[in-house]
């Protein structure tokens, strides 16, 4: 069958009438009502419904990933819910499996969490993020997912990736003046700025010390969307399609990166501060794992990646889209640059170290 068949027959079977007819009863929940909330189509097809029955709500998620991973993920939850964190279970069959295999797709159950997402204006919010994350984490550094689940990990060093990007903007610079388009220029004009950012971060990287970061189990997807207070204002964790064994100092620069980029809170070097002191007093944080996060909250990782796509698809793309990208990308950079020098300050300060 051709993809596009094959594509167009999963969307069918994943209506709401043949989901409703065809796994919600594995679950006991024929006379349930479901509602779809969330489809992508990608290579990685993933859809979420949620289910009503009665007074209760559940999370009906189609994942991505083959059933080793499916019991990475499974692993991860109940180690965390069995240490104390607020995770939604994934949900027993009838037959008591962990899912359900429905034409070659595999579906979840969990319970439905009512509340809000974190809100990253709120510093409450923020801070209460930063200890569930160091909990997660201290909890989790002897993590061992069960038998026939996957070995979902990755230590590789970053100053590999770093370099490598740093290169590429180079070349970029390379394509900027041989196009000369509207594009090109706004890139060149910040591209100062942003091969400074990328050049300190190169720098610094491949000075880390790999053996003395901390490992842990990662998130890896720890921000606002995945994070839920509830009604009681109790913080949840849901969505751990990415989590693997990692650096912890992955985890803290992915959430904090997303955090710090957003228009109300730039870059805010005592925002910043405050959530990884926090975290500092539940799990203390090495030398390395300060560098890590400074060097990955260094690179300018938006205009490295928007201008990535521009020039890879410059013939069919929307320019106007893309220059509206580059300008949001480019707009902070001063406010990156003033944050990256005070925390290159803050971290030599701690450790009594001069960073170079």
């Amino acid at each position: 069958m051709p993809s596009t068949a094959k594509d167009f027959n999963n969307i069918n079977l994943l209506s709401e009438e043949n989901v409703k007819k065809y796994i919600l009863p594995q679950y006991n929940l024929t006379n349930a009502d479901i509602k779809q909330i969330k489809f992508k189509d990608t290579d990685k097809q993933r859809a979420v419904y949620k289910v009503q029955y009665y007074d209760e709500s559940y999370c009906l998620k189609k994942v991505y990933y083959s059933i080793k991973d499916l019991l990475f993920v499974y692993s991860a939850i109940e180690w965390l819910h069995r240490n104390n964190i607020n995770v939604p279970r994934i949900l027993p069959t009838n037959t008591n499996s962990r899912f359900v295999n429905y034409n070659n797709m595999l579906f979840i159950l969990t319970p439905w969490i009512n509340g809000i997402k974190c809100d990253y204006d709120n510093i409450d919010h923020v801070l209460v993020c930063s200890s569930n994350l160091a909990s997660m984490h201290k909890v989790s550094i002897n993590f061992k997912p069960i038998c026939g689940s996957s070995t979902k990990e990755d230590y590789k060093p970053l100053s590999t990736s770093i370099y490598k990007h740093y290169e590429s903007l180079l070349k970029y610079s390379n394509l900027a003046y041989k196009y000369n388009d509207a594009f090109s220029r706004l890139y060149l004009e910040h591209f100062n700025s942003s091969s400074k950012l990328a050049k300190f971060s190169a720098n610094i990287a491949y000075d880390i010390n790999l053996d003395n970061l901390t490992k842990s189990l990662c998130h890896l997807d720890y921000v606002n969307k995945n994070i839920i207070f509830d009604t009681n204002n109790e913080i949840w964790v849901i969505d751990f399609d990415k989590c693997r064994n990692d650096y912890c100092a992955h985890d803290i620069s992915y959430s904090l990166r997303r955090l710090l980029k957003r228009d109300s809170t730039k870059w805010d070097f005592k925002l910043a501060i405050s959530f990884l002191e926090l975290y500092d007093t539940i799990l203390p944080l090495t030398f390395d794992d300060y560098k890590y996060i400074l060097v990955y909250l260094s690179f300018p990782q938006r205009y490295w990646k928007i201008s990535r796509d521009y020039y890879s698809n410059i013939n069919k793309c929307n320019k106007k889209a893309f220059l509206n990208l580059l300008h949001n990308a480019t707009n902070k950079n001063d406010y990156q640059l003033d944050f990256v020098d005070k925390f290159q300050t803050y971290i030599g300060n701690k450790f009594k170290i001069t960073l170079k």
